[in-house]
C-alpha cells in the first residue's frame, strides 16, 4: 500500500526512521527508500545491530540524528500500541508517527457513543460475496474467535505475572517473548515451543524448559478465548449452503491446538485447515498460495480482519475478501469512549478486554439505523458498566480487612447482599455474617434521649409527621391526633419507651450470632454512619466500618465513629461516582425486602415488598452480571497483581448515560427511600 503523495512531499528530504523489523518491514523497505530518505529502524525490543542492511537505532538516537518522521510498518493493532509506547516522546520532540498506510497515530480520536464514524462492508453484503463463492476461507483470531485481553501480548503480559508468582524470574520476559516472534518470523512462521527454545537460549540458566513454558502460555491463551457469535452463524451458513470452508490462521500453535479451540466452539465440517506454523509460511510469506492450490479454479473468498495479512495478501492471490472489524478495531471507532489514557496496567487492560469481548463481540452491530451502541440484557448493565467498580471496590475491602486483621465481618443487609458473595469469592475460608438491619431498625433501636431524636429530626422526612413517626419508628399515631407544629419531640416519651422494647429484641437476634472475639468489619455501600453507631451501642466489640462512600462525614465528626471508605466525599463529588450511587445501591439490593424490626426471640421481621417481581428478577439479572464479570477477572488475572484504576472505572459506570439501555424492566425500576419517603423513577437519573 503506497504513502500519500502529499506526505511523500511533506516529508522529502527529511530524515525518517521506520519502525518495525518484521518480514513486512523488510517488504516495504525498498519502496519505503525510494520515496524518503530513511536513516535507521527502530523497535521495541532491540536497540543496536543491523538488519536488512540500516542501523537499527534506539529513540533516543533517532531524535539525536534529527528524525522528523517515524513510519510504523505493522499490523493496525500493533499500531496503536506503539502509539501508546512513543506517542508522547514523539509529540515532545516534534516527531510525526504515521503508519505504513499514511494513517496519524498521533492524532486523537474523538469520543463517540454511536457508530456513525465505523465504515466498511454490511452483512448483507457479506452474503452476497458468500453466495458468488465456491470456496470460503475464514481467519480465525480477531474473526471466527477472539481474546476476553485486548491483544496477545496481554496474554504474555499475563503470563509473566504468572511465572514471578511461581518463582520464575526471565528478565524482560515479554519483551523477550515479543522479539523471539519477531525475530523468528522473519524466516518463517515458528511454533510456540521454538520461540521458548531461542528465548531460553538467550536467557540462561531458567528452571523450565521450552515445552513447559509453551504449554503454560497455551493453557492461558486458550482459558482467555471466546467465539464471536455472529461469524460462527456465517461460518454454519456457509456451510449449509455447501461452500467449500477453510480455516486459514497466522498462529505458533500447532494444528491439534487449533482443532481443540475450534472443537470447542463447535466449528467443524470445514474442508482444510491451513496453520501456519504447520505450512512453515505465515500470510504475509505465501500462506494464501498453499489455499489457493486446494482450491483450484473455484472461486475463493478470504473473510478476516486484518488489513495486511487477510485482505492484502489474499487479494494478492486473486480472492475476493471481506474485511470483519476486531473488536479492538470497534473500540477505537468510539475513541476508547474515554478509556485510552487508562489501558496502561495489566489490571486496566484485562478490564477493558472484558469489556470489548462483550460490547464488540458482535462485528455487525454497526449497521443498525441509528447506528447507537445498545445493551439489550439487564445482564450486560451489570457486567459492563458496574461490575468494573463493585471489582475493585471489593479488592480493597480485602485488603482493609487484612490489615486490620479483624475475622468478624459484617455485611449488613440489604446492600450487603450482592458484596458478601463476591468477597466469598475472594476469600472462601472467611467467615461472614449477613447482618439483618436497616437505618428502620437502627433509629427505632437506638433511641435514648433528646439528642437521638434531634439527630434524626435533622434528616428531612418528604411527608407529614403523621407519616414519619409510622415509617420511621413504627408509631400509629392517627392523623386527626398529630400536629405538624409540634414535631418530633412532641412523642418523646413514647418514641423512646418503643426503643426501649426494640432494643431488647434487637439484641437477643445479635446473642444468636457467632462471633470470635475481638473487633468487628461492617460493611455499608453508601451511608453516613447512622447504622453502625446505634448498633455500637448494643455490642461491646468495636466496630471498623469499610463503606463504597461515606456522606457527610464532617457533620458525623463527632460521633465516634470508625469508617474508612473506598470513596471520600470531595473525591465522589467531582465525578460519576456521586450522581450514580443511588443507581448501584438499587442494583445491589437484596430480593426480598428490608427488615424493620424483630421478635421476642430476635427472628427478624420484614416491612411488606413494594418491588414487583419483574424489578426482583431484573436486580437478580445485573446481579448475575457483576458475579459473572467477577468470576471470569478472578479467572483470567493471576493472584496478587490487582491495582485499582478509579478513573476507568468511573468511565464505564459513567456509560450508563451515553450507550443506549433497551432492557424495559431496567428501565421501570423505582430507586425507593423510605426513609426520606422517597421514590425516584431510574429513567431519570440515567
Amino acid at each position: 500500500m503506497s504513502m500519500e503523495s502529499n506526505l511523500v512531499q511533506k516529508y522529502n528530504g527529511e530524515k525518517v526512521a521506520v519502525y518495525g523489523l518484521g518480514i513486512e518491514a523488510e517488504k516495504a523497505l525498498p519502496r519505503l527508500k525510494e520515496q524518503f530518505q530513511v536513516i535507521g529502524l527502530l523497535d521495541s525490543f532491540q536497540e543496536n545491530g543491523t538488519l536488512y542492511g540500516m542501523d537499527i537505532l534506539s529513540f533516543s538516537q533517532a531524535v539525536d540524528l534529527g528524525t522528523k518522521l517515524i513510519i510504523v510498518v505493522a499490523r493496525p493493532g500493533s499500531c496503536k500500541a506503539i502509539a501508546r509506547r512513543i506517542g508522547d516522546a514523539c509529540r515532545k520532540n516534534a516527531i510525526a508517527l504515521m503508519d505504513i498506510r499514511g494513517k496519524n497515530l498521533l492524532e486523537r480520536k474523538s469520543v463517540v457513543y454511536n457508530f456513525t464514524k465505523a465504515k466498511g462492508d454490511s452483512k448483507e453484503e457479506l452474503y452476497q460475496k458468500i453466495a458468488w463463492a465456491e470456496v470460503v476461507s475464514f481467519d480465525l483470531f480477531d474473526t471466527l474467535i477472539m481474546r476476553e485481553v485486548l491483544s496477545s501480548t496481554d496474554v504474555i503480559k499475563l503470563l509473566e505475572a504468572t511465572l514471578e508468582k511461581k518463582g520464575i524470574h526471565i528478565n524482560n520476559f515479554a519483551s523477550k517473548r515479543i522479539g523471539a516472534e519477531k525475530r523468528l518470523s522473519k524466516y518463517g512462521a515458528p511454533t510456540l515451543e521454538e520461540l521458548y527454545e531461542d528465548i531460553l537460549d538467550r536467557a540462561g540458566n531458567i528452571s523450565i524448559s521450552a515445552s513447559e513454558l509453551a504449554q503454560l502460555e497455551w493453557k492461558l491463551d486458550f482459558g482467555t478465548i471466546v467465539a464471536r457469535k455472529a461469524v460462527c452463524e456465517v461460518y454454519e451458513y456457509c456451510l449449509r449452503q455447501q461452500k467449500a470452508v477453510y480455516i486459514v490462521t497466522d498462529t505458533y500453535y500447532r494444528q491439534e491446538q487449533i482443532r481443540e479451540i475450534l472443537d470447542k466452539y463447535h466449528l467443524v465440517g470445514y474442508a482444510g485447515l491451513l496453520v501456519s506454523c504447520e505450512c512453515r509460511m505465515g500470510k504475509t510469506q505465501g500462506l494464501f498460495s498453499r489455499l489457493k492450490d486446494s482450491a483450484g479454479e473455484r472461486k475463493c473468498l478470504h473473510i478476516g480482519d486484518d488489513l495486511i495479512a487477510d485482505m492484502e495478501m489474499a487479494k494478492k492471490e486473486g480472492m475476493d475478501i471481506y474485511h470483519i472489524f476486531s473488536g479492538e478495531e470497534l473500540l477505537d471507532t468510539v475513541g476508547s469512549m474515554g478509556m485510552e489514557e487508562y489501558m496502561g496496567s495489566l489490571t486496566e487492560r484485562l478490564k477493558v478486554g472484558l469489556f470489548t469481548a462483550r460490547l464488540f463481540n458482535d462485528p455487525f452491530q454497526f449497521e443498525t439505523e441509528e447506528r447507537r451502541i445498545e445493551i439489550r440484557d439487564a445482564y450486560d448493565i451489570g457486567y459492563l458498566i458496574c461490575a468494573p467498580m463493585i471489582t475493585d471496590f471489593m479488592f480493597w475491602f480485602r485488603g482493609r480487612v487484612r490489615q486490620h486483621g479483624i475475622k468478624n465481618i459484617w455485611f449488613g443487609a440489604r446492600d450487603g447482599y450482592l458484596p458478601q458473595k463476591l468477597y466469598r469469592m475472594l476469600e472462601e475460608e472467611a467467615d461472614t455474617i449477613y447482618f439483618q438491619t436497616s437505618r428502620t431498625v437502627a433509629i427505632r433501636t437506638g433511641m435514648m434521649n433528646d439528642a437521638d431524636i434531634a439527630y434524626i429530626d435533622s434528616m428531612k422526612f418528604s411527608g407529614t409527621l403523621e407519616e414519619s413517626l409510622k415509617v420511621r419508628f413504627g408509631l400509629e399515631i392517627g392523623a386527626n391526633r398529630c400536629d405538624e407544629k409540634l414535631g418530633l419531640f412532641a412523642y418523646r416519651d413514647r418514641i423512646l419507651r418503643r426503643a426501649a422494647e426494640e432494643r431488647r429484641k434487637y439484641s437477643a437476634y445479635i446473642g444468636h450470632l457467632s462471633m470470635k472475639e475481638g473487633d468487628i468489619v461492617f460493611f455499608d455501600f453508601v451511608a453516613k454512619g447512622t447504622i453502625q453507631m446505634y448498633v455500637q451501642r448494643l455490642i461491646s466489640s468495636q466496630m471498623k466500618g469499610l463503606y463504597f462512600l461515606r456522606l457527610e462525614p464532617d457533620f458525623m465528626s463527632d460521633k465516634g465513629l470508625d469508617i474508612d471508605s473506598f470513596y471520600k466525599i470531595d473525591e465522589a463529588e467531582s465525578n460519576s461516582i456521586y450522581d450514580n450511587y443511588y443507581v448501584l445501591e438499587t442494583i445491589l439490593t437484596a430480593p426480598y425486602p428490608s427488615v424493620c424490626g424483630f421478635d421476642h426471640t430476635g427472628e427478624p421481621l420484614y416491612a411488606g415488598e413494594t418491588r414487583s417481581e419483574e424489578d426482583i428478577c431484573c436486580i437478580q439479572r445485573i446481579q448475575e452480571g457483576i458475579l459473572g464479570y467477577f468470576r471470569r477477572y478472578l479467572e483470567l488475572l493471576p493472584k496478587g497483581v490487582e491495582s485499582q484504576s478509579k478513573r476507568l472505572d468511573e468511565i464505564m459506570l459513567g456509560l450508563i448515560h451515553n450507550l443506549e439501555i433497551k432492557d424495559e424492566d431496567f428501565l421501570s425500576l423505582i430507586v425507593e427511600d423510605p426513609f426520606f419517603n422517597r421514590m425516584t423513577n431510574i429513567k431519570e437519573l440515567i
